[in-house]
């Protein structure tokens, strides 16, 4: 009995929607900093930590999905491992 995992995979909505919302966001973030009655240094400022936020952001989400993913492989070669034991497992067998 051996069970491969299924892949997930995003759908294209699904993806339009994800880059369309953070396009979205980045954008509204943009003219908000623009918009805001402070000096140009001030706008840098913010400017460079949204910069910075996002970029963080985005490592932090490829740490996590690379964690999880080196644990699945890790499950598979211990479930591996186990399917093998049991199938040469024979309880009956005169010792």
């Amino acid at each position: 009995m051996n069970e491969t995992p299924v892949k997930q995979q995003n759908t294209g909505a699904y993806y339009g929607q994800a880059v369309a919302s953070f396009g979205i966001a980045m954008a509204a973030v943009a003219v908000g900093i623009y918009n805001m009655d402070v000096s140009g240094w001030v706008r840098a400022f913010l400017g460079i930590a949204v910069l910075y936020l996002t970029t963080s952001a985005f490592t932090l989400a490829k740490v996590v999905r690379d964690r999880q993913e080196a644990t699945q492989i890790v499950s598979r070669v211990d479930q591996a491992r186990m399917e093998k034991i049991l199938a040469e497992y024979d309880p009956y067998a005169q010792k």
